[in-house]
């Protein structure tokens, strides 16, 4: 495909056509999460299971982002889902269950759509611009859920920090793979792909931690976007002679 059509292609990747591409709604990723664990789920009806699920993670998350997970009470996400306790411990057994419950739903997701926009490219340019523009959109759809992974991560104990650390680590790993690629193949020049690869994940982040600076001076998701890829790209495009 010829660079200029390529590149047509990759900036015609809005946030509305991603959105609609992706179909990500909590519906669907806790039947997901429903049928990979319901074994451990004891209401067996898929139905409520799921929407009752679902006004469960939506509804720690907003208390979460509010006070703060630990201080979070059980008898307070009773009070806010009008779930009785049993109810919710028919779903999980306690509050720690509950935080892994959703760093792993969050996480599977995360993973399973950037890799599945990643396969769809060739060069490591592509994949990585390609990375870039999945992760902030993702951010975007899921922003609730993105700062409940920061600000909730950042607060655990060294033993409870293991999970949500892991899934951080994996999709930085993304972004360090597709760097190693562009440099084995003479496309980037990059001194510390390490480095390189944190930076970059560090510049996602700070979309959807500081959504009030960027809302504040009017540029969306698809403008920071398209910043970044920029900002990257001048910095590890190895030149041609």
């Amino acid at each position: 495909m010829p660079r200029a059509v390529e590149a047509d292609r990759l900036m015609n990747m809005t946030f509305n056509r991603f959105k609609k591409e992706a179909s990500i709604t909590e519906e669907e990723l806790c039947r997901e999460f429903f049928n990979e664990h319901c074994r451990l789920i004891k209401v067996k009806n898929e139905k409520i299971a799921v929407k009752n699920l679902a006004l469960i993670i939506k509804t720690t998350i907003r208390l979460s982002n509010e006070i703060g997970f630990y201080s979070m009470s059980m008898r307070d996400l009773s009070r806010e889902t009008g779930l009785s306790m049993g109810a919710l411990y028919s779903y999980f057994p306690g509050k720690g269950r509950l935080l892994d419950m959703i760093h792993h739903l969050g996480g599977k997701t995360v993973m399973r759509v950037l890799q599945t926009y990643i396969e769809k490219e060739e060069s490591p340019a592509e994949k990585l611009e390609t990375a870039v523009r999945a992760h902030l959109y993702l951010s975007e759809i899921m922003k609730d859920m993105f700062y409940f992974f920061y600000m909730e991560t950042k607060n655990l104990n060294k033993k409870n920090r293991k999970t949500p650390v892991a899934s951080e680590l994996l999709t930085e790993r993304v972004f360090i793979d597709i760097l190693k690629e562009g440099v084995k193949k003479g496309i980037f020049k990059i001194d510390d792909i390490l480095l390189t690869g944190s930076v970059i994940k560090a510049m996602l982040q700070d979309w959807y931690l500081k959504r009030w600076k960027y809302r504040k001076r009017r540029i969306n998701v698809e403008k920071y976007a398209g910043f970044v890829i920029r900002f990257i790209n001048k910095n590890i495009i190895k030149e041609l002679k």
